[in-house]
Parts: C-alpha cells; structure tokens; sequence
C-alpha cells in the first residue's frame, strides 16, 4: 500500500532531483523515494558506534556481487551487453558508489575518533 505525500522543493533541489534521475534512467518519483528510504534505513556513520565504524571502513562488495560486476565491467568496455545487463550493471554501481562513499565516511570518521591514523 502507498501513500500519496505532496512535497513543494526548492527549485535548486527540485532541478538537482531530475537530472540525477534522468542520469540514472529513473523517473523523479522513484529517485526520490530511493533518496527517502536510505536517509531512514542508513544511519548516520557519525552516529554509529566505534566497532560498526570499523567494519564499514572495511567493507566490501560481497564476492558474487563484485564478480558479476567486474564481468559486466568487462563485457560492457567491449560493448556485448543486452538492455537487462546494462540495467544490472547500473544498479551495481550505484550500489558500489553508494559503499564508497560510506566506507569514506567511516574512515573520516575513524580517524577523527582515533581509531586509524590519519591517512596522510
């Protein structure tokens, strides 16, 4: 079941919305509530406790996933991917972009906790 919720946006906002959407091949709609869900499942790593903050700064892409990934990769530098692959491939580095940055953020944060030397 849904709800309908009508949002009014900065136009900044609203015009940052679109085109990452249309970059992404997503209608606004769904980007957003993509946006939505992960600001309320995925807490903050500056919240997070020192042990949790540690293994994201470890984290990797789960071997299946990184194999198929790294083949899609592979197949699309030569341009042998179908509509569905290239769709898979999209969603796998969406997914790969989105640990990157909250495995950089936990090692920011690490590092301002004490936890690992600095990396310079």
């Amino acid at each position: 079941m849904a709800e309908i919720v009508t949002l009014q946006l900065p136009t900044y906002l609203a015009q940052r919305a679109k085109e990452i959407a249309a970059l992404n091949h997503q209608q606004l709609e769904d980007l957003l509530i993509e946006f939505i869900d992960r600001a309320i499942t995925e807490q903050p790593v500056e919240s997070l406790p020192d042990e949790q903050v540690l293994a994201l700064c470890d984290m990797q892409m789960e071997t299946e996933q990184q194999e198929i990934f790294s083949d899609l990769l592979a197949r699309n530098t030569e341009g042998q991917l179908n509509q569905q692959e290239t769709q898979q491939l999209e969603e796998l580095m969406q997914l790969y972009r989105r640990g990157l940055v909250r495995k950089a953020r936990a090692l920011k944060v690490a590092v301002e906790r004490g936890l690992k030397s600095s990396l310079y």
